[in-house]
């Protein structure tokens, strides 16, 4: 759910209803006129607020994207070691999803529809920039292997959401997630860890 403060009542009931219903029935399968009714508003109340369904689809992945950054920037110690910044970015990033699940849904579908590409370049590297920054600081300093920014971007990312699938799923205690997410970090690193380092 967003809570965001700075929205107004109306859009932030509109955000709402329509990550409930996209989460349940997908962006094709949720017209406006249902998501007004979930947000208890007329429909033409909606389009004040959002022009059209696209709009509003890219405004709720910004304001959930928003959320996450200042999220994971909240648990990351800049002056902490890469690996250390780069297990907590891990870490926190699937602890996110695991506490967020209708969002981390929604983010995937975002991603493999045709609203990601309609989404400029400068919006997917200010998304991106956190992760981004810490593997080109890791290749800089020669602590990962020569790698492209974007396979070790596609790889990180793939390992976290397929964290997030087995804990989503697993029904274990926390303690035990957590050590798992620890775990698998560190089989992470170890693909991406520079033998040569030093």
């Amino acid at each position: 759910m967003i809570t965001q403060s700075e929205l107004p009542d109306k859009p932030l009931a509109i955000l709402n209803a329509a990550l409930k219903l996209f989460a349940e029935y997908g962006f094709h399968g949720t017209p406006t006129s249902k998501i007004a009714s979930e947000a208890g508003i007329a429909h033409g109340t909606l389009f004040h607020y959002y022009k059209t369904k696209d709009e509003l689809v890219a405004a709720l992945y910004e304001h959930i994207k928003s959320d996450l950054r200042r999220y994971l920037a909240d648990h990351i110690k800049e002056s902490d070691s890469i690996k250390e910044r780069f297990r907590d970015l891990f870490y926190y990033s699937v602890q996110w999803s695991l506490e967020h699940r209708e969002e981390f849904y929604f983010t995937q579908q975002f991603k493999y529809s045709p609203h990601l590409k309609n989404s400029g370049t400068e919006d997917l590297a200010q998304q991106q920039s956190l992760h981004r920054k810490l593997y080109k600081e890791a290749l800089q300093t020669k602590t990962f292997k020569p790698l492209s920014i974007d396979l070790i971007s596609s790889m990180a990312m793939s390992q976290m959401v397929g964290t997030y699938n087995y804990l989503a799923d697993a029904n274990l205690p926390a303690k035990k997630q957590s050590t798992i997410i620890t775990d698998t970090f560190e089989m992470l690193w170890s693909m991406f860890e520079n033998p040569d380092q030093g």
